[in-house]
């Protein structure tokens, strides 16, 4: 049975996005290529018309226009079904030469090669592999020429915005197969660091998660007062920043102190790993591995046992 389409007007009816844009944006972008009937009316199918809804609802949401259609890959694998490219045709010198034309780019203080450079990753990878390989480890690499003193606050912030920027885009795009489940993610009252927070995000969303992301310096109080409202099914919390044992401890006990003490609290990242049994003696779990992930999203519930975290 031959697929239905939609002259222009309908799509832009069912759509909610204006003639005049949908042309727009297919003029400047690229966003669509309508068939032509004989007499030469664009005619547009349902799965052009859903692409036509998620991008405007992404835009309503904040994000450009222009970094919305480089996202197209992944919405349109999104709107079809169809799983993410496989990760094993990407070689691992591919993936240090875009973490090295990142860091070259920086150098040179190319932000728009930068922006260049992950917007080629995002389009090669599936999500959590481009996050797992190429962000991640570039956000540690730029921290650390900043700390040798071979990358300034400038160069380092210009490859930070950046990669925040296609984290946001993931998350406003990523696949939602609700489970009921809910996590509440922040950081530590004091801590900036927020890349591995919003990774987690990334992956809880992928395992069904509803996400409430607060992101950096969260102070306690506000967050416990969050979360014995939404009563989520985890608390996820970041510590990059070693202040030391005890300024660590004492942040460990004020946070869980302010949560309802029957929802389980999850601490990543470098400065929990560096403490971890300061917070197993007050009751937060450790993110350590992979396999807590996988451990985590193999059930079809959260215990205190078994949750992840960032």
């Amino acid at each position: 049975m031959a697929e239905r389409t939609y002259r222009i007007h309908i799509a832009a009816e069912l759509s909610g996005v204006r003639v005049e844009l949908i042309r727009a944006w297919e003029r400047r972008y690229g966003v669509l290529t309508p068939q032509r009937t004989p007499s030469g009316y664009r005619v547009y199918t349902d799965r052009d018309v859903a692409l036509l809804k998620r991008l405007k609802q992404l835009t309503e949401e904040g994000v450009s226009i222009s970094d919305a259609v480089k996202l197209l890959p992944q919405l349109q694998r999104e709107l079809s079904g169809a799983s993410e490219p496989q990760p094993s045709e990407v070689s691992a010198s591919s993936l240090a030469a875009w973490r090295a034309a990142v860091l070259a780019a920086a150098e040179s203080h190319d932000q728009a090669h930068v922006s260049a450079v992950l917007d080629e990753v995002l389009v090669a990878l599936p999500a959590i592999k481009a996050f797992d390989e190429v962000l991640a480890p570039l956000q540690r690499e730029v921290g650390d020429h900043w700390h040798e003193g071979r990358l300034t606050v400038v160069q380092e912030h210009l490859v930070s915005q950046v990669v925040r920027a296609r984290m946001v885009s993931l998350l406003q795009v990523g696949p939602e197969r609700e489970s009921g489940q809910h996590a509440v993610l922040a950081c530590f009252p004091e801590e900036e660091h927020e890349i591995g927070l919003m990774g987690a995000a990334l992956r809880l969303r992928r395992a069904g998660f509803r996400v409430t992301l607060l992101g950096q310096r969260v102070p306690a109080a506000e967050l416990g007062r969050l979360v014995a409202q939404l009563r989520p099914t985890l608390v996820g919390l970041s510590a990059v920043v070693d202040p030391g044992a005890a300024g660590f401890a004492a942040t460990v006990a004020a946070v869980l102190q302010a949560l309802p003490r029957d929802i389980p609290v999850w601490v990543g990242g470098a400065a929990a790993l560096a403490h971890r049994e300061a917070c197993e003696q007050l009751g937060a779990r450790v993110f350590t591995s992979q396999e807590d992930w996988r451990a985590f999203t193999a059930g079809p519930a959260v215990t205190e046992e078994e949750p992840p975290e960032p």
